[in-house]
């Protein structure tokens, strides 16, 4: 089940993944194959694309770059129960990385992923060798919470024409200059059966989000639990990570590290990828160097809720 066909000229994906949760994924790769894993996880109704230029910096850096679809996102397979939330991302997160050979990974996640990145940690779900969370923490701003779920639930009828689908997000993203081309928006649609162009994402997944509070306490519970390399970066036009919730987790998670990139809102690898990616790079080559070893020594993991259903299945 999809939002319908892939138009043409939009990237194949370099790999699909078949999961043991029953979902395949699709991905992109850059780098050595044998540095260190650098998974990126992208936010909600992105795609793996917003981190092209980052997954490029840090296989010139010497890391393996890994970014992916989430399910419900891209190239990536829907749930056939519309069932989505943290629990069965995180268990996504942990088959990928058993897929990819149970390497301990650097977790990047910007938004979404980095909710997921920080719940797969702090319920030791994941051993990851240090974690860089990206405009996001346990307490957001609700007006600019508000402003996404807005722009994702408008127009569910799809949009005639491309032109259409640039408007709208450059009236999200005001910010940013519009594309002389608009053929790069095709990743982020698909055409319809109605001959439509209908986002890439599934609709379910916006309704079977979790309650917003219930999902900040279990996140601050999971940071007040971290004890590994940590870099939160905080895009300084943004409106949903303000300054105060940054320093909330910095409070949280008093050894973790912390950039503000000035001119860059809540997307911040696609409005200053040249800052952030520099920013990640030299956090990493000093807890995690290519061609060393990480800071952070291997831990026991817990299953997460959705292992522990296959396991007791007959």
């Amino acid at each position: 089940m999809s939002a319908g066909r892939r138009l043409d000229g939009t990237p194949e994906p370099m790999h699909r993944w078949p999961l043991s949760t029953g979902t395949t994924v699709a991905g992109d790769c850059w780098g050595d194959l044998e540095g260190p894993l650098v998974l990126l996880l992208h936010g909600g109704g992105q795609t793996r694309h917003a981190w092209k230029g980052t997954g490029e910096r840090l296989g010139r850096a010497g890391y393996r770059a890994v970014a992916v679809d989430a399910r419900g996102h891209g190239d990536s397979d829907w749930s056939v129960d519309g069932v989505y939330g943290p629990d069965v991302m995180v268990a996504d997160l942990v088959a990928l990385l058993h897929t990819l050979g149970d390497r301990r990974p650097v977790l990047v996640g910007a938004s979404m992923g980095g909710g997921i990145s920080l719940t797969a940690v702090g319920q030791d779900h994941v051993d990851a060798t240090a974690l860089v969370m990206v405009d996001t923490a346990p307490r957001l701003e609700p007006e600019g919470v508000d402003k996404i779920l807005s722009f994702m639930d408008q127009r569910p009828d799809g949009f005639a024409t491309l032109e259409e689908v640039a408007d709208a997000i450059g009236t999200y993203q005001p910010h940013r200059s519009t594309p002389r081309k608009i053929d790069g928006l095709a990743k982020n649609v698909r055409l319809g059966a109605d001959g439509r162009y209908h986002w890439h994402w599934d609709p379910r997944w916006r309704s079977s989000a979790p309650d917003l509070e219930t999902l900040y306490e279990r996140q601050a519970a999971c940071a007040r639990r971290l004890t590994l390399p940590t870099l939160l970066v905080r895009g300084g036009l943004s409106d949903v990570l303000s300054e105060q919730g940054a320093r909330s987790f910095l409070e949280l998670c008093p050894h973790s590290e912390y950039v503000n990139v000035s001119d860059a809102s809540h997307m911040v690898a696609g409005d200053r990828n040249d800052i952030f990616a520099d920013a990640v790079v030299e956090f990493l080559s000093r807890v995690v160097p290519a061609g060393g070893r990480p800071q952070q020594q291997p831990r026991h993991l817990q299953p997460t809720p959705i292992e522990e259903s296959w396991r007791e299945a007959p």
